[in-house]
């Protein structure tokens, strides 16, 4: 007897007005709440090795969850979503791209509402069994995360060159006659490691009132 096969769910087409704003102009959406595994750090994602830790640690849980859904009673298929980071820094005026030891940030990766608190903590364990030098995995969480009102755009091209979009989503704000609040929000659509600088795409997104 064949084993049923597992129902897809396309996450990003669902939420597309989430994942794939205009590169062209700022949008207003209201995010809801989600779920999220989060690991926090600071200092320069550049040079942090626990910022590669993080990052590692919560890819390696994801897939151990889509894989314990697939196969579960559930038998639900699904991508893995896309890396989250928040960037802030206790001061904000230091948070410039020059001063990058200053930033504190929250690395993370949205799951699903059907993966359930008890299901996260199984595939943790397993990770930690399988990688005991990831010293993140118990640093990690999941908790849900509403972000609400906020202003986004795409980003194509080097991480470094985000400067004058970010200007554009704070001035955008301010013309509304809002206040920005919260923290700068990222979200990396693409894979640095296979992806050109001149064709990464980025998310970048700040809630406001």
């Amino acid at each position: 007897m064949t084993e049923p096969k597992a129902k897809k769910v396309d996450l990003r087409k669902e939420l597309k007005h989430l994942y794939n704003p205009s590169a062209k102009e700022v949008s207003v959406v209201d995010v809801p709440e989600m779920n999220f595994l989060m690991v926090d750090g600071e200092g320069d994602p550049n040079t942090s090795e626990w910022y590669g830790q993080a990052v590692e640690a919560l890819y390696a849980v994801s897939y151990a969850l889509k894989f314990m859904v697939k196969k579960g009673d559930a038998g639900v298929d699904y991508a893995v979503m896309p890396l989250d980071g928040l960037w802030w820094a206790d001061d904000m005026s230091r948070f410039s791209t020059s001063d990058k030891d200053a930033w504190k940030w929250t690395m993370m990766i949205m799951q699903p509402e059907f993966v359930t608190v008890e299901q996260f903590e199984e595939a943790k364990g397993q990770t930690e069994k399988k990688k005991v030098s990831l010293t993140a995995l118990a640093s990690m969480g999941f908790e849900a995360f509403r972000e609400g009102r906020a202003a986004q755009i795409l980003h194509v091209g080097p991480f470094a060159d985000e400067g004058p979009n970010i200007e554009k989503i704070h001035r955008f704000i301010e013309e509304l006659g809002h206040e920005r609040t919260g923290k700068h929000h990222e979200i990396y659509l693409s894979d640095p490691r296979r992806t050109a600088p001149e064709r990464l795409k980025t998310v970048i997104r700040q809630p406001f009132e």
